[in-house]
């Protein structure tokens, strides 16, 4: 088999699989009305997401890291303070993960309207595991 190289290939033996039928419906996809018709290759949205729970040692304020890449090209790479005190580090990450999906969504929706074609949704890695099943 041959893969493209311009694609992550993620191995979804690594992945649980869930059902969010139950959650969701039957949920369709936004579209604009005035968005062009895609062409070309589709891309693929992959984006890291982690935080440093009160890396600042005066404020406590937790640090914000976000990598987001088109097929394999970072396009955004973000690390800013955030801007309120978490207690924990479950708050921090969530915190993270809820800036990045604003991200995603906000770039979901220009290459929409640029009539670029998107492959599947966005795959999001997050490295705590109880952030992952919570959101």
């Amino acid at each position: 088999m041959v893969f493209d190289d311009a694609y992550v290939h993620w191995n979804d033996n690594d992945f649980a699989i869930y059902d969010w039928t139950d959650y969701y419906g039957n949920v369709k996809k936004e579209i604009p009305k005035n968005a062009p018709q895609p062409r070309g290759q589709p891309v693929q949205i992959n984006v890291f997401v982690d935080a440093s729970h009160a890396r600042n040692k005066l404020s406590r304020c937790s640090q914000t890291g976000i990598l987001l890449y088109l097929n394999k090209s970072p396009i955004i790479w973000y690390s800013k303070s955030q801007k309120t005190v978490e207690t924990s580090t479950f708050g921090s990450e969530f915190i993270a993960l809820r800036i990045a999906t604003e991200m995603i969504k906000g770039l979901r929706y220009k290459l929409r309207m640029m009539g670029i074609p998107l492959e599947g949704p966005a795959n999001v890695l997050v490295d705590n595991e109880t952030v992952m099943k919570n959101s």
